[in-house]
């Protein structure tokens, strides 16, 4: 018996979802022979096949719809029904995309997509872009069109997103860079905190906070009178963020988190997930020692340790976190501080006041 983890499944992007529905519809919309299968070729090689759910016409548009498939990633759009409908347009009218049901609008600058715009994102676009020139040309036609995509309870779904902080209003945005989710990869979180810095930047934030749960948010951000699009959905992706601070920098930053989280930020992780990373508890105990603390014989959490070693171990690693952050901060522009917030939404420790 082998002790090997299975492989997990990859699946697609909402992109490539609907870059497979436009394909069919503009195809459909040129008179050709109806199909219930549709291959797209991605950004990097691939060329996926993909099952048409439904298919609708009217005298001068057609309609796709797939059912998303993001394979064994924990995707909020999992079998969601992505449809795109292409019409006819006038001459010199060009592509133009359009958000139907489900799909947001673009409400704060900072997104790689205009106000006002739908919140399509640019490498859809140009995966749409391009099968709609390729079929205009095989048709002899200019390639003018109305793009409509539109995600059944797409407007529920995004209210279990970072869309409505981000100034993404009315629904889910069509997103992917590559075509292809990999389960696991993480890599929609951490773009979702690249987007938030960049909505931040754009309306000239000076502070911006990186929590690790919803408690250490809320305290932190009644500490400091922030609004919402201050708050950037670190979770467990420390490294994500300060990273990516680096190069975007924002005069102020306050990390918040709890008694666990924060020791493994201070013992040097950058990603804070139970998965991925540990308390070295003979560490944890040795900072106890150093700092004054009395240190706990056989505590097995992080909490039981600060339970015990109270405030000389929350300042020392309140201090030892900041130390981690400053580093992977690399000498950027920014002004870090570090908070440790208990399950009551209490202030451990803060940085700003040892």
């Amino acid at each position: 018996m082998s002790d090997e983890a299975p492989k997990l499944r990859t699946g697609w992007t909402t992109g490539a979802c609907a870059t497979a529905a436009a394909k069919a519809s503009v195809k459909a919309l040129f008179r050709a022979p109806p199909t219930d299968r549709v291959r797209i070729l991605l950004p990097r090689g691939e060329q996926p096949e993909f099952e048409i759910e439904r298919f609708d016409t009217g005298p001068d548009w057609a309609e796709a719809a797939i059912r998303k498939d993001a394979g064994d990633d924990p995707d909020v759009t999992h079998l969601a029904l992505i449809s795109t409908r292409v019409a006819l347009a006038e001459p010199g009218h060009g592509i133009r995309f359009h958000a139907g049901p489900g799909v947001g609008t673009v409400t704060k600058p900072g997104l790689p997509i205009p106000v006002g715009e739908p919140a399509i994102n640019p490498v859809p676009r140009e995966m749409i872009r391009g099968v709609l020139k390729e079929a205009a040309q095989e048709a002899d036609r200019a390639p003018d069109f109305d793009v409509t995509i539109s995600i059944a309870g797409g407007e529920e779904l995004a209210a279990r997103t970072w869309n409505p902080r981000l100034g993404i209003a009315g629904g889910l945005s069509i997103l992917g860079t590559t075509g292809i989710v990999r389960p696991f990869s993480c890599a929609a979180w951490i773009a979702s905190i690249h987007r938030g810095i960049d909505v931040a930047r754009a309306s000239n934030l000076t502070h911006v906070l990186g929590a690790t749960g919803a408690t250490s948010e809320k305290t932190a951000r009644a500490l400091y009178e922030l609004p919402e699009i201050a708050c950037l959905d670190m979770g467990d992706f420390a490294g994500g963020l300060l990273k990516y601070l680096r190069t975007h920098s924002i005069p102020r930053l306050t990390i918040a988190g709890g008694p666990g989280k924060i020791t493994k930020l201070a013992q040097g992780a950058l990603d804070l997930h139970s998965g991925r990373s540990q308390v070295d508890f003979e560490r944890l105990a040795q900072t106890a020692e150093t700092s004054g603390a009395r240190a706990h014989p056989s505590a097995n959490t992080a909490l039981e340790a600060f339970e015990t070693g109270g405030q000389p171990l929350a300042t020392a690693i309140a201090r030892d976190a900041l130390a981690t952050v400053t580093g992977a901060l690399r000498g950027a522009d920014v002004a870090a501080n570090v908070l440790i917030i208990d399950r009551q939404g209490g202030v451990l420790a803060d940085t700003d006041h040892l």
